[in-house]
């Protein structure tokens, strides 16, 4: 089970990249999202984010465990999901993925008010929940641009 969960919250040993783990599992997630997603299945990443976040809480929380730390930088399943929710509803493209990207990153690192207040939740539900947040204030944000673009 410990094997299980190490690959799980390092997203197949991302996590265990020397520097900044977090950006190279949010850039691996939008280029998985770019080769895996078309707009003809891109309705189906909300239920694959759901699921990811489901597994992401319940391993993490196993990995807390044993743990000193209360949001260790080798957990990074929450960067994925986060990176997901930012680019869910979306057109798939190269250039979306790219502002999703630097927003998502941007909210994360940032810690901005709501994504730092949800960080401070306990255990696990704190290591995935803020990266929820940012990920959801990365496509409102996209929405309104592209609404007073539009």
């Amino acid at each position: 089970m410990k094997i299980l969960t190490e690959i799980i919250v390092t997203s197949f040993y991302i996590g265990k990249l020397p520097l900044a783990p977090g950006s190279w599992a949010s850039a691996i997630a939008t280029i998985a999202w770019l080769y895996f997603f078309d707009d003809t299945n891109s309705h189906l990443l909300p239920f694959y984010t759901f699921a990811l976040l489901i597994l992401g809480t319940f391993f993490s929380n196993l990995s807390l465990k044993h743990s000193n730390d209360y949001d260790p930088s080798y957990i990074v399943i929450d960067e994925w999901v986060g990176q997901w929710i930012a680019l869910s509803f979306l057109p798939v493209s190269a250039s979306y993925g790219l502002i999703a990207f630097i927003l998502f990153r941007f909210f994360d690192i940032s810690k901005f008010k709501p994504v730092g207040y949800i960080e401070k939740l306990p255990g696990a539900f704190g290591v995935m929940l803020d990266d929820v947040v940012a990920g959801i204030l990365t496509v409102l944000i996209i929405f309104a641009i592209r609404f007073l673009l539009l």
